[in-house]
């Protein structure tokens, strides 16, 4: 059995986030400019590997032009 320290709405959360880049057409780098942080952070994201906020997510909805909904639903 594979073990995560992360449930499934956050595995969801981190889906969307991804999905929501892929819709606008941005690469990890534009996002990473956009956020003023590195592409690695993106990624990490993306993946997982780090957690994010309410206050990171909105940034993430702001530039994606997407409702918080989008991502929690």
């Amino acid at each position: 059995m594979k073990k995560t320290i992360y449930s499934k709405e956050y595995k969801h959360l981190v889906e969307q986030i991804k999905k929501a880049r892929k819709e606008a057409d941005f690469d990890q780098k534009k996002v990473a400019k956009s956020l003023g942080r590195t592409q690695s952070y993106v990624s990490k994201v993306e993946s997982g590997q780090v957690r994010i906020d309410i206050i990171q997510l909105k940034e993430f909805a702001r530039i994606y032009k997407k409702d918080l909904k989008f991502f929690i639903g």
